[in-house]
């Protein structure tokens, strides 16, 4: 998440995007009247920032009076601890100045510049990155394992593997982490075939707030298959394409046109529409292109795995 600060009069207006990962936090130092230093204050719209873990935090603002040199530290404290210095700086030219972190834990940030008092504390919540697979691959009635990593490394976190069913998240298997954040969550799918949402989930602690990592779960049962193609080519198939040797898809008996199935054979995994009707020979359940089967790797005639 990228959130950039652009000052407009008193006020500062915070503006995210999702394309980069910088966090940006502007201060700004008030004078007085009679021409007197006010301290440090800080005037933001949002009571409350996200980070995700490993992004920087770059704090500008000004000093006045205007002038150069002055000293400005930026102080950061976690959650139950107190203010330390994490980085220093001196004023440029107008009295500006810019300052860096990055924070590791959830806690609160406040600019101190030399001989004013410190300025009003911000809330930094900083999220935790979870490093795991995207895609699952289960044969029905086996075990899913899903491994990962929680960054910052903390111990003894609760993390759960989550299914999607009926409109609603249920929980299938807690794990908790290890000394380096790392944990591994198993669980037997009992349901049939499929294709099934999935996210790893950390609800947050006092060191870091929740977050959630979305997967997909690939749940597939055998099946007899075979490939056609040479001498059709150019024909139009049961579903109204054209066939030809580029030609993504796989002939079924029942499934309704269009339909997207996903199919592993020896590692290699494919997904593919329903493009025409077939095979009509014994007990086989698919007919694959030639261009599915080379993807596959998948021979003449043999068992593919499938989630429909």
């Amino acid at each position: 998440m990228t959130t950039h600060s652009s000052v407009r009069g008193r006020g500062v207006r915070l503006y995210g995007g999702a394309a980069a990962v910088l966090m940006t936090v502007v201060f700004t130092v008030a004078q007085t009247a009679s021409g007197q230093d006010a301290g440090v204050s800080m005037n933001v719209e949002r009571s409350d920032s996200r980070v995700v873990f490993g992004e920087r935090v770059h704090v500008r603002g000004r000093v006045r009076p205007k002038d150069g040199g002055r000293r400005v530290a930026l102080q950061y404290a976690r959650r139950g601890e107190r203010f330390r210095t994490v980085e220093r700086t001196r004023t440029g030219g107008r009295g500006r100045y810019l300052l860096r972190a990055k924070p590791t834990r959830s806690g609160r940030l406040r600019v101190v510049a030399q001989e004013a008092p410190p300025s009003r504390e911000r809330r930094i919540a900083v999220v935790p990155r979870i490093a795991s697979k995207k895609r699952f691959h289960v044969k029905s009635g086996r075990r899913a394992v899903v491994r990962g990593k929680i960054r910052p490394s903390v111990a003894g976190r609760t993390v759960r593997v989550q299914i999607r069913k009926r409109g609603s998240w249920r929980t299938v298997d807690r794990a908790r982490t290890g000394g380096e954040g790392r944990f591994a969550a198993k669980w037997r799918m009992k349901r049939g075939a499929g294709r099934y949402k999935a996210r790893v989930l950390f609800r947050g602690d006092r060191h870091n707030t929740g977050r959630a990592r979305r997967a997909r779960v690939n749940v597939y049962r055998p099946g007899g298959a075979s490939w056609y193609g040479p001498g059709l080519y150019g024909n139009t198939t049961a579903c109204g394409q054209t066939l030809t040797p580029r030609t993504m898809g796989v002939a079924n008996r029942w499934l309704p046109c269009g339909t997207k199935v996903t199919f592993r054979y020896r590692g290699n995994t494919v997904t593919v529409p329903v493009i025409d009707r077939g095979p009509f020979h014994g007990s086989r359940i698919w007919d694959l292109t030639y261009a599915t089967k080379r993807k596959l790797g998948f021979g003449d005639v043999g068992t593919v795995w499938s989630t429909r």
